[in-house]
């Protein structure tokens, strides 16, 4: 049995190796520009292959020609995106070799935020006042009837890339002219004030198997465009909020049409009315080092259970393993320092560093969600007066 991988960037190592101990045979196909520098685990891979990606992204023609060609003399009896950025690719080859799966129409509510939106309407899920930034005049009539400030966001970038804030609508008008052909890849959207969290799922056969409850301490969108320091943790798992985060997250799931995968899904508490809205998920571990988080507190490796869910494929069981009940907190920070030393934070529980250029990472686990708490806090700050710096915000995801 053969899997190809397709992977824009470099993630999902535990992913291969989990298809390499399951006996299957790994075909990796990813990005040119990070040919020299990306570290695959090549035990765990049985060919590569590159794609051009002058344009930050591969041409879908070329790629389905590729494929194609790869596949003169292979069988993939699975085909699986490890980013964002590959999710709809995938759907497309799936739909093209008639690869289990899924496809394009599915994989656009988990990765088209006009789409998720829409279909989220659909199924009856609270979610803020949005407007495709298409027909002008529905636009402006979208601006009379909700109040600013406003988000500009793109429909298929991931995280916080590209994402505006508008406080008027000769701001919003100016920000759209600029955009030119481009403006019907955008919608606009209600800020709504509010706390933000996460939800990272194990879905089998339309049946949510592991989920679990985050939340971020400053808003991502808050930490990319004014600078910061990228926190969160997980969540008392007997609380108010995880118990409707993950109820919420049910609903989603089921509605959105999520049949086998791992979803990272996010979600805002409104300040003034406590409602619960959806934000926006995907098909996809979550990035930010927030699947190494969820194994901290759980035991539990969201890359190499999406590798058992895929290859099961509906047609064998799975039960991910029994999760431990520790808490963990996760701080990401950019860092004036090309190679910081992180050794005053040496207590006990911090259980992972970030080794990378120029950016501090850490993660602490305890039994107790208030030393995290207490830790996070403590380290946040030490973060900010010590190494924090700050880069703009990206259009454009990086490479």
């Amino acid at each position: 049995m053969t899997i190809l991988c397709l992977a824009s960037y470099e993630k999902g190592h535990e992913f291969l190796r989990e298809c390499k101990r399951q006996g299957w045979k790994v075909v990796l196909l990813t990005s040119q520009s990070i040919q020299h520098t990306a570290r695959w685990p090549m035990e765990a891979i049985d060919e590569i292959f590159y794609m051009p990606d002058a344009h930050q992204e591969w041409d879908r023609t070329q790629t389905r020609n590729a494929v194609a060609y790869l596949a003169r003399t292979r069988v993939f009896d699975r085909i699986v995106p490890l980013d964002d950025f590959d999710v709809e690719v995938a759907a497309m080859l799936r739909e093209h070799l008639r690869v289990p799966g899924m496809g394009e129409t599915t994989a656009h509510y988990f990765r088209d935020k006009l789409a998720m939106r829409m279909k989220a309407a659909e199924s009856g899920i609270p979610i803020p006042d949005f407007v495709h930034v298409l027909n002008h005049g529905q636009v402006a009539a979208f601006m009379e009837r909700v109040p600013a400030p406003w988000v500009l966001k793109p429909r298929s970038m991931a995280g916080a890339i590209g994402i505006k804030k508008v406080h008027s609508a000769q701001e919003l008008w100016s920000v759209v002219e600029a955009l030119g052909d481009e403006q019907s890849r955008y919608l606009l959207e209600r800020f709504v004030p509010g706390d933000i969290f996460h939800v990272d799922s194990i879905i089998y056969e339309r049946e949510v198997r592991f989920a679990i409850a985050s939340g971020y301490g400053k808003p991502p969108l808050e930490v990319s465009h004014g600078g910061g320091i990228f926190t969160t943790r997980i969540l008392e798992r007997d609380s108010d909020t995880a118990r409707r985060l993950l109820a919420e997250n049910e609903r989603v799931m089921a509605g959105l049409g999520m049949l086998r995968g791992v979803s990272h899904t996010e979600y805002i508490v409104g300040r003034d009315d406590g409602r619960v809205y959806f934000l926006e998920t995907s098909a996809r571990v979550g990035g930010a080092h927030i699947a190494d988080l969820v194994e901290a507190a759980t035991g539990i490796n969201l890359w190499a259970e999406w590798a058992k869910v895929e290859l099961a494929g509906g047609k064998a069981e799975y039960a991910p393993p029994e999760p431990r009940n520790d808490y963990a907190g996760l701080l990401v920070s950019l860092a004036r320092q090309e190679h910081p030393d992180t050794s005053q934070f040496n207590d006990p529980e911090v259980v992972w560093r970030m080794d990378r250029p120029n950016h501090v990472g850490l993660i602490v686990r305890s039994a107790s969600a208030a030393r995290v708490r207490e830790l996070l806090d403590d380290y946040a700050a030490r973060v900010a007066r010590d190494y924090h710096a700050a880069a703009p915000p990206r259009d454009k995801p990086p490479h």
